[in-house]
This record gives C-alpha cells, structure tokens and sequence, in this order.
C-alpha cells in the first residue's frame, strides 16, 4: 500500500487523527471538567452525543462537496472552521453548554476528513481493496484515540487543559493548511453518468439488511472508550486519572491494531461479511460479560474494556461491504450516506445512554448502574446482527 505514503492521503489521515482524537478525549477530561465547570457524566454524554449528530447532520452536504469540489477542498475548509473553531471554544468554555456548543464545532469540522480518503479509494481503487485500505487509514487515524489517553493526561498536567485545548486548535487549523497543499483530487469517471439522486441510493436493496448493523456496530466502542471508561473506572473502582489515562490508551492500541490487521483477517475468513459476523458476535459476548459482572475487578473490566475496542475494525468492513453495491456515480453521496448511518446511531445511543445512566445510578449502586449500560449498547447489536445475517454476500467474496 505504498498509495498510503503519499503526502495527500497522510495529511488525510492526520486529520482522521484528530477526528479520533476529539471524539475520544472527553473521557480523560472528565473529571476536570466537573471540578471546574461542573459538567458531570450526563452533561458530557450529551456533549459527546453532539459530536456525533453534528458530524452526521452534515455527511449529505460533505457528499455533495466531494462530488462537487473534491476531498482537497472539501477537508480542508471544515476542518479548519470547524476543527480550529470548535477547539478554541472548549479552551474559552465557562458552562458546560459552551462544551456542547465546541463538541458540535468539532464535529462538524472532522465530518469530511475520513469520508475525503474513502472517496479517494472508491475512485483508485478496485473494491476487494477498499477494507484493507478503509482499515489501514482507520489504524494509522486510531492513534488519536491514544493521543487522546495517557498522553493527554501527561500533557495537560503539564500545561493546563485550557491551555492544551489553544495548542489544539493551532495543530488542527495546520493540518487544515497541509491538506489544502497536499491532496490532489482524483479524476472523476470518463463518459456521460447518470444525475447523482439521493432517491436511487435509497433504492439499492442491497443495502437495506447492512444499514441496521452499520448504524449500532461503532456505537459501543466510541461511546464508551469516549466517554463512559472514564466515569465507570473512576466511580465503580475508584481509578485515578492516570489509571483511566492508560486503560484508555489500551483500547485506543487495541483500536489501531484491530484495524491494521483487518486486510489479513478478511483474507481468513473470506468475505468482509463473515469478517463482521465473528467480530460482532465477539463484541456481544465482550458487553454481555461486562453487563452481568460489571463490578467483578478492576483487571477484568480493563480486560474487557479494552476487548470492546477489538471489534472497532467493522466499521470499515461494514462500509467495504456497503461499498460494493454503490453504483459509481454516486460515490461521493454513497459512502458518506453509509458514514451518516453509522456516525447518527453513535450520536443517537450516546443520546439515549444519559437518560438510561441517570435512570439506573438513582436507582442502582454504580456498578449495577453501569452494568445497564452495557446492556444498553448489547441489545441493538445483537439485533442489527439478525439482521445482517441475511444480507446479500459481498460480491468481491473469496479474497
């Protein structure tokens, strides 16, 4: 995949670092963020849940631009108003609603930049090639999740986390920059196609057993490694930031390897399709264990916590197999249909786990609060996965 070390396609997947980075970094800033502001676990999970629904409120119009303007373009201007902007909004917050209004910023500006790669590989390259390729980018970005993890806590120990926040926005409004001088659109189709109508794209059936899966499978892992390991580490066993700063920076490790390997895992099992099922069902088997003893020990949850980042690598086996039955002409608007689908159900259960959380913690001691939490997240995965299971094979099956 030498295609990957281009300068373009590596100033994309600095920005899918970011990206990363800020839909993760709330989990190690929680507890400053109540001392100072006063923003507890539920003001943060709709912080969270903010960022999510503001980067799938604009994946249409992100479509529409990469069909229009290309990735170069497109990337760049988002990431650096919305990126930059919504950094140094969280660096000036006084209230806990000045948090949600950066966390919406900042999803808004990361909306294009992973969508920016996966146009450039729908154009370049044949589909059996797309989930390897979605995984290395996914991998490579996925360092953010770890940047975001012990890291973070070390750097804002250093400089205060106001501080860090300023230094942020001035590295995302450089990528923004590096971007908009690196990547080179790709050369759009030769002949006369079809208009690009959002109505033909909801009339491809085979999509239509993919999609529930797609909109829950990435909602476990962002949700919690972004924001519940935190309070579920710190209130049920007492871990300090630093702990939680390391348990984080495992699952974000487990992220990256998940999905750099998931090229050579396709290949054993054959089909990006069987690749997701034995993914899911491992997920299921993860959150079901920590749903029932969600209070057993500190080791076995890290454990555990750290295995629900392995399944992360569906995303992108999930988009490749959505991919293929994307007719060309709507590339651009497909793929970040499919990102809409899986980003809203992040921001959606995000949503939905507050009021489950404030629910189960009035009710519950914090171990069995959180234990319904994971159950939460479990019950959806396990039906969008009935659902795939009868979904149409890939056709680029038999690697």
């Amino acid at each position: 995949m030498r295609w990957i070390m281009s300068p373009g396609l590596l100033s994309l997947v600095l920005g899918y670092t970011l990206s990363q980075f800020y839909r993760a970094f709330l989990a190690v800033l929680a507890p400053r963020l109540q001392a100072e502001l006063g923003a507890g676990p539920e003001d943060l999970a709709l912080s969270s849940g903010l960022w999510y629904i503001a980067f799938a409120a604009v994946q249409l119009p992100v479509g529409w631009a990469l069909d229009r303007f290309g990735p170069r373009e497109t990337v760049a201007a988002l990431l650096g108003f919305g990126g930059a902007g919504g950094a140094l909004v969280f660096a000036l917050a006084t209230a806990p609603w000045h948090i949600h209004v950066a966390m919406a910023l900042l999803g808004i500006g990361c909306a294009p930049v992973m969508m920016g790669s996966f146009y450039i590989f729908a154009r370049i390259l044949p589909p059996a090639s797309m989930s390897a390729a979605g995984g290395a980018v996914v991998g490579l970005g996925s360092l953010g999740n770890m940047l975001g993890a012990a890291p973070l806590v070390w750097t804002v120990g250093q400089l205060g986390w106001r501080e860090t926040l300023v230094a942020l926005a001035v590295v995302t409004l450089a990528v923004a920059l590096t971007v908009f001088a690196c990547v080179k659109n790709p050369a759009h189709p030769e002949g006369k196609l079809a208009p690009a109508r959002l109505r033909d794209l909801l009339a491809v059936r085979e999509l239509r057993l993919i999609l529930p899966l797609l909109g829950v499978t990435y909602a476990a892992s962002a949700c919690i490694r972004g924001l519940w390991a935190g309070p579920y580490l710190a209130q049920v066993f007492g871990a300090s930031d630093r702990l939680i700063g390391w348990v984080t920076l495992g699952m974000g490790l487990a992220m990256v390897t998940a999905n750099l390997a998931v090229g050579r895992i396709v290949r054993i099992f054959g089909s990006d399709k069987r690749t997701s099922i034995a993914n899911t069902l491992l997920l299921c088997l993860v959150l079901g264990t920590l749903a029932l003893a969600p209070g057993a020990s500190l080791p076995l949850s890290a454990m555990l916590l750290v295995m629900v980042c392995i399944s992360d690598s569906s995303y992108s086996l999930i988009m490749s197999h959505g991919r293929v039955f994307i007719p060309q002409h709507l590339v651009g608007r497909g793929i970040t249909f499919l990102n809409m689908i899986s980003i809203s159900g992040v921001g959606v259960m995000q949503f939905l786990s507050r009021p489950v959380y404030l629910a189960a913690s009035g009710a519950h001691p914090p171990a069995a609060a959180y234990g319904y939490i994971f159950l939460f997240f479990l019950i959806p995965l396990a039906i969008g996965l009935v659902f795939y299971l009868f979904s149409p094979e890939d056709r680029h099956a038999g690697y």
